[in-house]
């Protein structure tokens, strides 16, 4: 694939609204983890995005009014995003910029919460309730696509917890293929009661906060997030971060177990390092998928280890966000663009013991250090696998 610049991005999660207050967070080992209180469900732990609940959208977009547009509204009214979209609009043509997002649930939060108000005589959902423009899978492309004023190509992508990471790899080849010049690119997903009762029922709630690799590690802690980023053609002017290279596979081991030895994430990573031109020992660190389940850290650590050797530094950051489903993706890719920026590794959170079978090179510290390419791993339910390779390019 041609490496496509990385212009512009933005991020909200539990860590923080905005690129800097993500990387004071990771730099201060400043969990966004708190004890669940959401949809009348108290088990384990989330990363809730503070200020969410208040945040209005504007009344030309009150027909989307719902917990997952209000969330990606707040991103793309973050780090100046709209504004830099705007003037790619302005250069390019609001009909050459694409918008290739993912999301696991959309808004399901607002069908739930219809569900719940619906007519105990006939069941009927109430009149207020708009499927079309909240619940519905393409509901988050049509809201960035109206919010942002663009005219071109949109589709959502909805591979599980690989959606918004899957989006790149759909975006570059819009681009790389002719059909427009740029795309926004990213996602959202937000906490709703679907996901965190499913999640306790499969026994996979760690009662603390999520501490991916650890040898007592017990379980994911669900996170809430969006992110966007406006990609562009290379241009040898750049002087920022660029998408070099871009792997997925589809497994189908399981519904929800990875492969325990790592076959589709190893396709996946080595796919991505070959899209960039790589070798394996160019990536000076990997932010893995890092669930905090036994069995995905067990395959991944296995993965990387067959991919890389055990040199590698590599780590977790849902110890601070959470496990942020279809929006973990690009809230992984803005960490992995913000290590390269800054020369930082943050190490996994809440480590008291590394477990002893792995043979990676987990790291459980920050570490300050020059970085030249960084690679980033999002995988989801049956079986898909996505790694994205960022660097800065020659």
């Amino acid at each position: 694939m041609l490496p496509l610049d990385i212009t512009h991005g933005t991020i909200v999660s539990a860590l923080g609204r905005g690129a800097a207050a993500t990387l004071a967070s990771l730099r201060d080992r400043r969990t966004g983890l708190a004890p669940c209180d959401f949809a009348g469900v108290t088990a384990g732990y989330v990363g809730q995005v503070a200020g969410l609940d208040e945040h209005a959208l504007p009344l030309p977009l009150a027909a989307f009014d719902c917990r997952n547009h209000r969330l990606a509204d707040l991103a793309l009214r973050t780090d100046g995003f709209a504004e830099a979209v705007a003037d790619a609009g302005e250069r390019l043509g609001p009909d050459r910029i694409a918008v290739v997002v993912g999301t696991s649930t959309s808004g399901i939060l607002a069908c739930e919460q219809a569900f719940q108000l619906r007519d105990p005589a006939t069941g009927a959902l109430p009149a207020s309730f708009d499927y079309v423009h909240t619940h519905d899978i393409f509901a988050l492309a049509r809201f960035v696509r109206t919010a942002l004023g663009l005219r071109g190509p949109a589709m959502t992508v909805s591979v599980a917890c690989a959606s918004s990471a899957r989006a790149f790899m759909d975006a570059a080849h819009l681009i790389t293929s002719g059909v427009c010049d740029a795309a926004v690119v990213g996602g959202a997903d937000s906490l709703c009661g679907m996901t965190l009762r499913g999640f306790t029922a499969l026994e996979l709630i760690s009662p603390g906060p999520s501490r991916p690799c650890d040898a007592a590690r017990d379980g994911i802690s669900i996170g809430e997030a969006s992110g966007f980023m406006l990609l562009e053609r290379a241009s040898r002017g750049h002087a920022g971060i660029t998408l070099l290279g871009a792997g997925a596979t589809s497994d189908g081991y399981h519904i929800s177990a990875p492969r325990p030895d790592g076959a589709g994430a190893i396709g996946a990573m080595r796919g991505a390092l070959a899209a960039a031109a790589l070798p394996a020992d160019a990536i000076d660190y990997v932010n893995l998928h890092g669930t905090g389940t036994r069995a995905n850290d067990a395959a991944e650590d296995h993965a990387v280890t067959e991919v890389f050797g055990p040199g590698v530094p590599c780590s977790s950051t849902k110890g601070w966000s959470g496990h942020t489903m279809g929006s973990c993706g690009v809230l992984e890719a803005m960490i992995a663009t913000l290590c390269l920026t800054h020369g930082f590794i943050p190490g996994c959170l809440g480590v008291t013991e590394l477990d002893s079978s792995f043979r990676s090179g987990v790291t459980t510290a920050n570490e300050d250090r020059p970085l030249r390419h960084v690679m980033s791993n999002a995988f989801g339910f049956g079986g898909v696998n996505c790694s994205l390779v960022f660097g800065h390019r020659a």
